[in-house]
C-alpha cells in the first residue's frame, strides 16, 4: 500500500517493492493507493518502469483506489491508459476495472 507522497524521496521504496514483487510467483500485482495523496514524476516514473519490466516477466501491474489529486495527473499525462485501474483493492480482487 502507497501512503503520503510518492516524489523523488520515497520512489526508492517503492522501486525495491515492485523488484521483489516481480521476483515472485504472482501473476499480477495490486498497488493500493488509497492513502496516496501525492505523486510527482519520479514516482509515476517508477510506476511506468515497473509496469514495463511486470510485462517482460508476464505480470500484471494494476492500481487501486487513486484519489482525486493522483487520478487528476494520471489523466493529465494519459497514464490512465496503460494501467488497468480499479476503484478499490476489492474491485481488484474480484476483477471489476474501473469505468
Amino acid at each position: 500500500m502507497l501512503g503520503g507522497e510518492l516524489d523523488h524521496d520515497s520512489a526508492a521504496a517503492l522501486r525495491d517493492a515492485l523488484t521483489e514483487g516481480l521476483s515472485t510467483a504472482a501473476t499480477r500485482i495490486v498497488v493500493d493507493c488509497k492513502d496516496l495523496t501525492f505523486c510527482d514524476s519520479t514516482g509515476l516514473n517508477v510506476l511506468l518502469h515497473g509496469r514495463l519490466d511486470a510485462q517482460v516477466v508476464g505480470v500484471g501491474l494494476e492500481l487501486a483506489a487513486l484519489r482525486p489529486p493522483v487520478a487528476r495527473m494520471f489523466h493529465i499525462t494519459g497514464a490512465e491508459t496503460v494501467f488497468r485501474l480499479y476503484g478499490s483493492v476489492d474491485e481488484a480482487l474480484i476483477g471489476r476495472p474501473q469505468e
